[in-house]
């Protein structure tokens, strides 16, 4: 599976009925070939966008001839959308015929139906070419991300709308790693080895998009998870932190538009995620002079082998101040204790010098959540994309990072922000009680991962040997 979250906090300029006109119209740009948020002034709210395609390779649903070459496999593309108030919407439908995914650039995008007499697009296009031609579908780029969804139905045991509608740019601001330097792989250069499993990158921790948005509530997120019989069979890449200058979606009826609304995207392309994992995100903060991009998360995954042999691993890494703080397995140690529900803390001490820094720096964050969350679909083994993980984005978040000094204790207090707009997430199981937990990497694979490996300019040359994404 591949599976790709799309984050954005939107600022709204206005918020208006769908009969209004709307102001400020999104431009649309096309895709080079090389979540939202409102203030307490206005409505505290988020949207979280997930698209997942299952088993490509297999455009429709297996025959049983299919089955018993094969052994069972789940096929299909779905949508759904966490918007504002926790709301939900939903859309799944078992064949793909008509997806599309680029190999090694942000780009896919489905036709659910058609227009009468239309034909699907095959890859992105203009805006006014995908409103001709698809009834019910999406597109999305670095640069745009449009569509129309309808409810399925087949969503009993959460409050559900029936529809939603969202166009809007993005101006991409920061990646995965210090602004002005090479951009790095959320979970090191092995992450290109399609063996490891869960593989999650996280493309651009901040942008800014532009647009309106039709809707009871603003946006937030995006996950894409895709499976398939062979290891790379394509690659998306909509793993990406973006702030927004405007976006426009179109919620039950209503519609909203918004300016400099921060979002954030990341991918995922595995077989199911880990076996129990939790996650925290936040670009929205008080208490910095600028701005500021968090992602943590932990996860107890499966290694690869005949035995069921699983490792406990985390991160947490920060933007801020054109600043990349990156805190991960092979250069420090991280601490975690995460309640089954309401409860996020997690610490760690990067033990390597860093760009710009001559000593190593300190991170701790806490989350809280008193919402009940929404339960969401994420991929899973037994079966496929379903309900497997709780949610809301109305999460209560401090984090502090020290600068670390040579005795092991904090020095000087870099940042001390809070935050009452942060996604958290726990999925997995089982979940009996409050997890405890630290990770401890075995040292030949910390010293592997320390190497700077450059897969894409390696690789690169021979097209059939480039790992998808690069």
């Amino acid at each position: 599976m591949v599976s790709l979250k799309l984050w954005s906090s939107v600022i709204p300029s206005s918020a208006s009925k769908s009969e209004s006109k709307v102001s400020v119209n999104p431009v649309y740009v096309p895709t080079p070939h090389n979540s939202l948020t409102m203030p307490e002034s206005e409505r505290r709210q988020s949207f979280c966008f997930m698209y997942a395609v299952e088993n490509p390779a297999f455009k429709r649903k297996l025959t049983p001839l299919e089955v018993a070459q094969y052994g069972p496999r789940f096929t299909g593309v779905g949508t759904q959308i966490l918007g504002a108030d926790d709301k939900y919407i939903g859309q799944c439908y078992e064949e793909s015929q008509n997806f599309w995914g680029s190999r090694h650039e942000l780009a896919l995008g489905n036709t659910f139906i058609a227009k009468k007499g239309m034909q699907p697009p095959s890859k992105d296009v203009p805006p006014q070419e995908f409103n001709s031609k698809v009834l019910e579908g999406f597109q999305v780029t670095p640069l745009w991300h449009q569509g129309f969804m309808r409810d399925d139905g087949r969503t009993t045991f959460l409050e559900t709308v029936k529809t939603a509608r969202w166009e809007n740019r993005t101006r991409p601001i920061h990646g995965w790693g210090n602004v002005g330097s090479r951009q790095k792989s959320t979970a090191g250069w092995l992450a290109a080895v399609p063996i490891f499993e869960s593989h999650w990158q996280i493309c651009m921790a901040r942008g800014l998009s532009t647009g309106t948005f039709q809707s009871h509530y603003a946006m937030k997120m995006i996950q894409l998870v895709a499976s398939t019989i062979l290891p790379f069979p394509f690659n998306f890449l909509l793993s990406c932190h973006i702030l927004t200058d405007l976006i426009w979606i179109e919620w039950d009826g209503e519609r909203f538009e918004f300016q400099d609304a921060p979002s954030y995207s990341e991918k995922n392309w595995v077989g199911a995620f880990p076996r129990k994992w939790f996650w925290v995100q936040s670009n929205v903060f008080e208490g910095a002079s600028g701005e500021v991009a968090l992602t943590a998360a932990g996860g107890w995954s499966q290694l690869p082998g005949l035995t069921e042999t699983f490792e406990k691993t985390a991160l947490i890494e920060v933007h801020y101040g054109g600043i990349f703080y990156e805190f991960v397995p092979w250069n420090g140690v991280l601490n975690w204790e995460v309640a089954p529900w309401g409860y996020w803390y997690m610490a760690a001490e990067n033990e390597t010098h860093m760009i710009y820094f001559i000593d190593s720096e300190q991170v701790e964050l806490e989350a809280r959540a008193t919402d009940p969350g929404t339960t969401l679909r994420a991929p899973t083994s037994e079966a496929g994309f379903a309900p497997a993980c709780k949610d809301t984005c109305f999460g209560d978040l401090r984090m502090q990072i020290w600068d670390r000094r040579s005795d092991g204790n904090k020095g000087k207090l870099i940042l001390d922000v809070t935050s009452n707009m942060a996604a958290v997430e726990v999925g997995g199981g089982p979940w009996f009680d409050t997890w405890k937990g630290s990770t401890l990497t075995p040292e030949l694979i910390k010293f592997a991962l320390q190497v700077s490996v450059d897969v894409g300019g390696i690789l690169g040359t021979i097209p059939l040997l480039r790992p998808p994404g690069f």
